[in-house]
């Protein structure tokens, strides 16, 4: 039986002046509850601060426990869905590439945080050591949201919200997850994983991508293998089979379709290297999340 679900694709709503936003849970839920319970990705950041409850987000098929003052960092066009039940409640901040990114150094930033970084797992911010100064910065977002829209509004609400990612960012490297050292191997690796991310369904060559960064194979080998403990094949092999998995799992194209979306030409080929990825065959994995 095919799967009847869809990826539910979502846009930053048009029309605000800034794009940016603080929701909390239960409004969200009032107006999207529908949609919110369903798979679905978006073209912006969500960082999702639960204040009440313990609800379980389901992101990329893993499910991920999130406890009261804690926070979950999700990054755009991730495949997420929140919890179905209402037994929770908190605030959501979703923000834009367009909004946070004034310059280069903003990019980098987005690029290389550990909070949104899909390469590293996905496990909420507990709030134990940074709680009162991120409510002080969200309130002052808040009261700078509703009051009265002036020239230099976009550049506050900015500086605000970069402080409380960064003061996020500290506390979870504080808390033992290691963050990206700085250099030529962390520049190549997040240029790389930039890259696989644009291109992953028709550049499968580790050595296109090496010619796209100007650097030899060997050279983008060592930086991956030293900052994400991975080899470049490796990365582009994961990056082919999540999407493969999203389209497996979240839509009702036939399995021809999806190994044509993916580069391969031949259905068989297109079987044969999803079985040696999963031990699975492509018909056999859609049945087992139906």
């Amino acid at each position: 039986m095919m799967s009847k679900r869809a990826i539910a694709e979502f846009k930053f709503k048009p029309g605000l002046p800034l794009e940016l936003e603080i929701i909390s849970i239960k409004d969200l839920y009032l107006k999207n509850r529908k949609l919110l319970t369903l798979p679905h990705r978006t073209d912006f950041y969500h960082i999702i601060w639960i204040e009440t409850g313990s609800p379980t987000h389901l992101v990329d098929f893993n499910p991920v426990k999130v406890q009261k003052n804690s926070i979950l960092f999700i990054n755009k066009a991730q495949v997420h869905l929140f919890d179905s039940s209402e037994k929770y409640d908190g605030k959501v901040i979703i923000f834009t590439d367009r909004f946070f990114s004034k310059n280069q150094q903003d990019i980098d930033f987005l690029n290389s945080t550990i909070l949104f970084n899909d390469l590293l797992e996905r496990t909420p911010l507990k709030l134990d050591g940074v709680k009162h100064s991120l409510i002080s910065l969200l309130e002052l977002m808040g009261a700078e949201i509703a009051g009265k829209t002036h020239a230099v509004q976009g550049d506050i609400l900015q500086n605000y919200l970069h402080n409380f990612l960064l003061l996020c960012d500290r506390e979870k490297r504080r808390q033992g997850f290691k963050e990206i050292p700085k250099g030529a191997d962390r520049d190549y690796s997040i240029l790389f994983t930039s890259l696989v991310n644009e291109h992953f369904s028709s550049v499968k060559s580790v050595y296109e991508y090496a010619e796209m960064m100007h650097v030899s194979e060997k050279r983008l080998s060592r930086a991956t293998a030293r900052v994400l403990g991975k080899s470049p094949k490796d990365i582009i092999s994961e990056r082919v089979l999540l999407e493969i998995k999203r389209l497996l799992v979240y839509t009702n194209k036939s399995i021809k379709e999806i190994g044509f979306d993916m580069g391969f030409n031949e259905p068989t080929n297109f079987i044969k290297y999803f079985r040696v990825q999963t031990s699975q065959t492509p018909s056999e994995f859609r049945q087992t999340h139906l």
